[in-house]
């Protein structure tokens, strides 16, 4: 399956799930990310982690790992 963390700059792509056993699971999906919005990868830091990423019109930074979590 593909993740959030593994998209290029400049993509967008469709939610399908936030993995179960995600500890942030909660919170991601009280900041709006939840299945079927649409989100866009607009930077991401030289090693990869922090993601910054536009959802519901808003930029969210995400950590590595919690990337991994959300199901594309």
């Amino acid at each position: 399956m593909a993740n959030l963390n593994n998209m290029p700059i400049g993509s967008k792509v469709k939610v399908k799930s936030i993995s179960k056993d995600a500890s942030v699971r909660k919170r991601l999906l009280e900041m709006g990310v939840v299945p079927g919005v649409t989100v866009e990868v607009t930077g991401k830091a030289p090693l990869g982690d922090p993601i910054e990423i536009i959802v519901r019109g808003y930029k969210l930074t995400l950590r590595k790992d919690e990337a991994e979590d959300i199901i594309i």
